[in-house]
Parts: structure tokens; C-alpha cells; sequence
């Protein structure tokens, strides 16, 4: 194969810009709403009200036994069936937060449940309710334990985003896909396409083991 580097290196600044100005910020609000979304299913999974926690594992147990494409495909394609019609930002968005919610509410369920009941009871001897207990206490210790798991699956949502491509919006593998259809050098281009996108998992997974360290001497072993 002869690679064409002019087009190589003409095309780079391109599909770097789809990532910086597309991918990055669709993985960063999709994670943000996604955490929120986590946050909640996870508590309504460790409380006392068997409806709400009947509700969180049945979110969970839809987004985690679906695909993402489909679950991509009927917010952008279904929705207007029955009247409700969203642009493709809006449509990724809200595709990838709910999917990130339904995984990263095991993982924050999961922390939660690993601190130690002693710490409960602590904060109730020094008249903390409930509520202030898991905000002061609990939760800044679950943040902790969670860092690994949840780091990997951003990292994963910056791989995913790429599906967002099928339904029109503008990130790091659409703008491969208009300048690979544009100069017909589809193997030169997509392989460029995915050195993007190993770099940036290398930036991320590098900036993962820095925080993991500064967690580290704070986390019981």
C-alpha cells in the first residue's frame, strides 16, 4: 500500500479538530449527565423503597442488555414516531448519559457498599441524618474507590462516541469518514482515524494513573 503522507499529514488537523471540538466535549457531557444519573439509580438501589429500587434495576438491566447503537437509534430515529424529534447533539447526548448511568450506577453502588457500616453509625452518633451522613462521609470515601472503574468507562465513551457519527454529528470519525469519501483513500484515512484516538486513550489512561496514585495512599488496602 502506498501511503499518501501529504494527504496524511493534510487531513490531520481535520479529524483533531472533530476530537477536540466533537468527540471530547460529547464524552464530557454525556459522563457529567451520565454520573448524575449513576448517582441516583445507585441510591434508589441501596434504599429501603422496593418500588424505586425495583425501578433502578430494571434501567440497569435494560441499558446494560441493550446495545448502545440501538439505544442510539431509538432516541435519534424512534422518537419521532411518536412525535418527540431531537437534533443529533441532543440525541447523543442523551443516548450515551443513560448508558453511562446504567453501568456507572453498579460501580458507584458498589462503592457505596464497600464502606465500612461503622462509618454510618459514626456520623449518626454525632447527629448527622441520613442525608448528611452519605454526603459527608460516605460518599467522599465511595469517590475514591470508584476512580479506577469509572475513569475506564469515560475512556470507553471516548472510544463509543464514534457511533454518534451514524446519526450526522460532527466528531473525530465523521470527519475521517467526509475526508476518506472526499479523497477515496479509506485505509490511510481510518487508520489515522484510530492513531486519534489511541492518543488520546493514552492521555486519558495516563491522566487515570495520576490520579490513582494521589488516591492511593488514601485508600485502605
Amino acid at each position: 500500500m502506498n501511503v499518501d503522507w501529504s494527504l496524511f499529514l493534510d487531513s490531520l488537523w481535520p479529524i483533531d479538530r472533530g476530537g477536540l471540538l466533537g468527540t471530547i466535549p460529547l464524552a464530557l457531557a454525556s459522563f457529567a449527565v451520565g454520573l448524575v444519573i449513576a448517582l441516583l439509580v445507585a441510591l434508589m438501589r441501596i434504599g429501603s423503597n422496593r418500588v424505586l429500587a425495583w425501578i433502578a434495576r430494571a434501567y440497569i438491566s435494560v441499558i446494560r442488555g441493550t446495545p448502545l447503537l440501538v439505544q442510539l437509534f431509538v432516541i435519534f430515529y424512534g422518537l419521532p414516531s411518536i412525535g418527540v424529534t431531537l437534533n443529533p447533539w441532543p440525541s447523543a447526548i442523551i443516548a450515551f448519559s443513560l448508558n453511562v448511568g446504567g453501568y456507572a450506577a453498579e460501580v458507584i453502588r458498589a462503592a457505596i457498599l464497600s464502606v465500612p457500616r461503622g462509618q454510618w453509625e459514626a456520623g449518626y452518633t454525632i447527629g448527622m441524618s441520613r442525608a448528611r451522613t452519605l454526603r459527608r462521609l460516605i460518599l467522599p470515601q465511595a469517590a475514591r474507590v470508584s476512580v479506577p472503574p469509572l475513569s475506564n468507562t469515560f475512556i470507553s465513551l471516548v472510544k463509543d462516541s464514534s457511533l454518534a457519527s451514524l446519526i450526522l454529528v460532527t466528531e473525530l470519525f465523521r470527519q475521517a469518514q467526509e475526508v476518506a469519501a472526499f479523497s477515496q483513500q479509506f485505509m490511510v484515512i481510518y487508520l489515522e482515524a484510530a492513531l486519534v484516538y489511541w492518543v488520546i486513550c493514552l492521555v486519558l489512561s495516563a491522566g487515570q494513573s495520576r490520579i490513582e496514585e494521589r488516591l492511593d495512599r488514601y485508600v485502605a488496602h
